[in-house]
């Protein structure tokens, strides 16, 4: 449970873990919305708390757990533990933000949605690409029509990294590999614009020496006659367009990946003018028309605005544990895609 807190004051928050994750999005979002105060830190590397947030507190996981100042509680652990943290934290009274994915078993998910509702508390997970200046500027152009009946969807997450690294993230561990960790970002992305497909086809492979997780997926997603191809790989000099959409009037093309990743590493913070920003020269374009698209402005710092009004106000929260859940769904449909070598149909939800 959780002490009263002062009416006013910041909501106190207490992060279950500090890799990348931790000290790279959910330190710095944190610290630059008004409605919060990071407190504590659930980490073995006190040393790099105690650098980067001079005065909040490192602990143990159990320790933030039972803490009663403690009123949000961020999981950004290693993915196998997501859910079982996550219920434990909601049954300590707290709210509680969890990294993608949000579960490795969609009924683990819907069981952590129907727990928050019963208890009162706000659980929400870290899309945070929903605010993506490319899916935003992508999510736009479908809404005023600019590409007509679209056919084609390709959205890629091609990295250069030749070298197998010794992380969790690479090695065969459930949860581990490419499609739960960058394979989460995309498919909900397609999901937000399209719903749940009616069928999945994936293919997963391990390429470069050593490799233990899924290093290179290619998804294929069914909606009627539209086609959505999801795709990363680990060794690609030059990556491929970020999207690519294609339509009877027009089609779409945008390269480079959102900012805001580098500009959180390289210390600009949401609030500034130029957070979110890209330079003309990244911006993408209409093919048919020859137009250049502006790139809607980023903004991750939405995440935890909203977060606050749910939770201070009643607001709905930024990402719900369903629409979480449906990410889920369908990365599970693509492990047995490729386990079984089909294609896998997805009943509608409900």
């Amino acid at each position: 449970m959780t002490s009263a807190r002062v009416p006013g004051s910041p909501l106190r928050v207490g992060l279950l873990g500090y890799g990348l994750s931790g000290s790279r999005f959910h330190g710095p979002l944190i610290a630059a919305e008004p409605a919060f105060s990071l407190a504590a830190v659930a980490s073995s590397r006190a040393e790099a708390v105690a650098r980067d947030w001079p005065g909040v507190r490192a602990g143990t996981v159990e320790s933030l757990l039972t803490d009663p100042d403690l009123e949000v509680l961020v999981v950004c652990t290693p993915n196998d533990v997501h859910a079982s943290l996550a219920e434990q934290a909601l049954r300590a009274g707290k709210h509680v933000v969890v990294e993608k994915p949000f579960a490795l078993d969609v009924e683990e998910a819907l069981r952590l949605d129907a727990l928050a509702k019963e208890r009162g508390l706000c659980l929400t997970v870290f899309h945070n690409r929903r605010w993506d200046g490319d899916f935003l500027t992508v999510r736009q152009l479908l809404e005023q029509g600019r590409l007509g009946t679209l056919y084609s969807v390709e959205s890629h997450f091609d990295r250069f990294r030749p070298q197998v690294k010794a992380r969790w993230k690479e090695q065969d561990v459930p949860g581990g590999g490419t499609l739960w960790d960058l394979g989460s970002h995309l498919v909900d992305q397609a999901v937000q614009l399209f719903g749940l497909p009616e069928s999945v086809a994936a293919d997963l492979g391990r390429q470069r020496p050593g490799a233990q997780g899924t290093d290179w997926f290619h998804l294929v997603l069914r909606y009627g006659t539209l086609r959505v191809v999801l795709h990363s790989g680990s060794v690609v000099h030059d990556p491929w367009p970020r999207f690519v959409l294609q339509g009877d009037r027009d089609a779409y093309v945008k390269s480079a990946l959102d900012p805001q990743e580098g500009q959180l590493e390289a210390g600009l913070r949401p609030g500034h003018p130029d957070f979110g920003r890209e330079p003309a020269e990244r911006h993408g374009r209409l093919l048919a028309s020859g137009e250049t698209v502006a790139t809607v402005p980023g903004d991750y710092g939405q995440f935890y605005r909203r977060l606050g009004a749910a939770i201070l106000h009643g607001a709905p929260v930024p990402v719900t544990a369903l629409s979480a859940s449906e990410t889920v769904r369908v990365l599970q449909a693509a492990l047995q895609s490729d386990r079984e070598g089909r294609r896998i149909t997805l009943p509608p939800r409900g």
